[in-house]
């Protein structure tokens, strides 16, 4: 017959602060919870708990986390108890945050609206999240707290907080990935982050709702309108008085055109480009910052703008945007010499086309380049 639970000898333990003490008292609550622990009687267990419980705070830190690890794989650990050390350091507190089945869905949503972004990464990888705690995570607006919650399966979100998300990832680019790997991702939802995602989530996208080529392409369209809306260059009253000034003092000229691109008066730069183009102000800045070298090097060509300054403006544009890649040296080697390979005849009548032509302005530039 096993002896009764010794609960003197183990408050003994739990107040004995010397380094045996603390070693044998947890020994023995590891003992306690080992595989023979289910032998012990329901009395006893009880027991076990409320001395654990009413000397949880007077013993260190590193046995208070055995007693977590512990209690965090246990059904029928108290309520009170667990909650305790779920409010513990974060070193406590992560294993029953994490595991615990104990913790309810208010326990948790308080703990989130009261502690650290810590103690909510640790709620995030739970195996049962439901809505409500899921929704108290979303609300902490921390981008490392949301991803997390995102990349756990087993969570539930509900569809207004999928809503919610789907709008911050226009900020926060980590949310993307995960986000379109959602069950609750609607095909609606996904169809609007198309317009800011990458093109390699725009393939993700495509193969998962499978979605025709129509859609597609009025969806690749939609991008395009609303990427130049946010290019940079907007004209303003400001710019248009510095824009005068200049024009007054006669340096409208390619190098006042490469000065202010460099010292990233973006408004400025395309306002001076417009003077000596002739072209209107969304026009411009979509050839100065769009994907097409080639419209670029056209432009410039036929307003005569020197070779070197002409490398200059295509390596620092292509900086404006934080979408845009980086020019290489292959790159800029290969632009060279089409630039080099542009006649007067197809620049000048390229440009001319953009200032009276209301139609796609890649039409000139694929008779020049064919291949674009």
């Amino acid at each position: 017959m096993k002896p009764p639970l010794d609960a003197l000898h183990l408050t003994e333990l739990a107040r004995d602060k010397s380094h045996e003490g603390r070693a044998a008292l947890a020994t023995v609550v590891e003992g306690l919870f080992d595989n023979n622990a289910h032998v012990l009687s329901d009395r006893e267990r009880r027991l076990m708990f409320n001395i654990i419980e009413n000397l949880i705070h007077e013993v260190e830190v590193s046995v208070r986390r055995k007693f977590s690890e512990k209690l965090s794989k246990s059904v029928d650990a108290p309520h009170s108890l667990i909650k305790l050390l779920a409010n513990d350091d974060i070193d406590v507190a992560y294993p029953v945050l994490a595991h615990s089945d104990v913790l309810r869905d208010l326990d948790l949503i308080e703990i989130i609206q009261l502690r650290t972004e810590e103690y909510h990464l640790a709620v995030t990888i739970r195996n049962d999240l439901d809505e409500n705690v899921t929704t108290a995570l979303a609300e902490t607006e921390s981008e490392d707290v949301i991803v997390s919650l995102l990349n756990n399966k087993n969570a539930k979100i509900s569809g207004a907080t999928i809503e919610y998300l789907v709008e911050q990832s226009k900020r926060f680019d980590t949310f993307q990935e995960p986000l379109l790997h959602r069950e609750e991702l609607k095909e609606d939802l996904a169809k609007k982050m198309f317009t800011w995602v990458s093109k390699a989530l725009h393939k993700f996208i495509i193969s998962r709702y499978e979605l025709d080529e129509n859609t597609v392409a009025k969806l690749l369209e939609q991008t395009t309108e609303e990427a130049l809306d946010d290019l940079p260059g907007k004209q303003s009253e400001a710019t248009e008085k510095l824009l005068k000034s200049l024009k007054d003092d006669g340096l409208i000229r390619p190098e006042m055109l490469v000065k202010t691109l460099t010292r990233g008066e973006i408004p400025l730069f395309v306002a001076i480009f417009c003077e000596m183009t002739g072209l209107e102000n969304l026009l411009a800045r979509k050839i100065l910052f769009g994907e097409s070298v080639e419209a670029l090097a056209l432009a410039c060509r036929a307003i005569k703008i020197p070779e070197i300054q002409f490398t200059s403006i295509y390596t620092k544009t292509r900086k404006v945007l934080p979408s845009a890649p980086t020019a290489t040296g292959e790159d800029i080697s290969k632009v060279m010499i089409q630039y080099r390979d542009i006649t007067d005849h197809n620049a000048f009548h390229t440009l001319d086309h953009w200032k009276h032509e209301d139609e796609d302005f890649m039409v000139p530039v694929r008779k020049v380049f064919p291949d674009v």
